[in-house]
C-alpha cells in the first residue's frame, strides 16, 4: 500500500518511531442490506473499507473519499457508530503506527464497487448471513453499525482517584 505524502513526510523525521494517527473506516451497506468489504491487498484479509485522514481534512470527507478511491463507490456517511484506538501495529519495514478510529455508518448513494486503487484485490458486497472470514475488530464494528439509535461506542475512561 502506498504511503501518503504527508505520512512520509513524518517518517523522514521520526524513523520507524510509533506515529499516533487519525483514521476513518466505513461500514457501507446498500439499498438490499448488504455489506461492502474489501481483500486487503496487503495481507489477504477481508476487511471494511477505511483510511487515514489528510491534513485539513474532516473525517466525514475521509470516509466519502476512502471508500471511492478504494471501490468506486459513492456514500453518504448517516453516522458515527464508535470512537476507538486501535492496537499498535508494526509493518514489514519497520514503521510503527497505533490508529485513533471513527467508524461511519454509511450508506451507498451510487457508483459500481470495483477494485479501484492497488489497496484491494477484491471489492464486493456481501449478505450479513453470508460474510467471508473476517476479523473480531471487523465483526464488532459491523454489530455496533447494525444497533439503532445515533450513539456510538467509545471505552469509558477509567476511574482515577487523586
Amino acid at each position: 500500500m502506498p504511503i501518503s505524502p504527508y505520512i512520509k513526510s513524518l517518517r523522514d523525521v521520526v524513523g520507524h518511531r510509533p506515529l499516533l494517527l487519525p483514521g476513518v473506516t466505513a461500514v457501507v451497506f446498500d439499498d438490499a442490506g448488504r455489506l461492502l468489504l474489501g481483500q486487503r491487498s496487503d495481507n489477504g484479509r477481508w476487511a471494511l473499507i477505511a483510511g487515514v485522514m489528510d491534513p485539513g481534512e474532516q473525517p466525514a470527507e475521509t470516509i466519502v473519499r476512502e471508500v471511492w478511491e478504494e471501490t468506486a463507490v459513492h456514500v453518504v456517511p448517516e453516522r458515527v457508530t464508535s470512537v476507538l484506538t486501535q492496537p499498535p501495529n508494526t509493518y514489514p519495514n519497520g514503521d510503527q503506527t497505533e490508529f485513533v478510529d471513527i467508524t461511519f455508518r454509511c450508506r451507498a448513494v451510487g457508483g459500481e464497487a470495483r477494485v479501484n486503487d492497488d489497496e484491494s484485490l477484491a471489492v464486493g458486497w456481501f449478505a450479513l448471513e453470508d460474510l467471508p472470514p473476517i476479523s473480531e475488530l471487523v465483526r464488532q464494528r459491523i454489530e455496533w453499525a447494525l444497533v439503532p439509535g445515533t450513539g456510538a461506542w467509545f471505552s469509558a475512561p477509567a476511574t482515577r482517584r487523586l
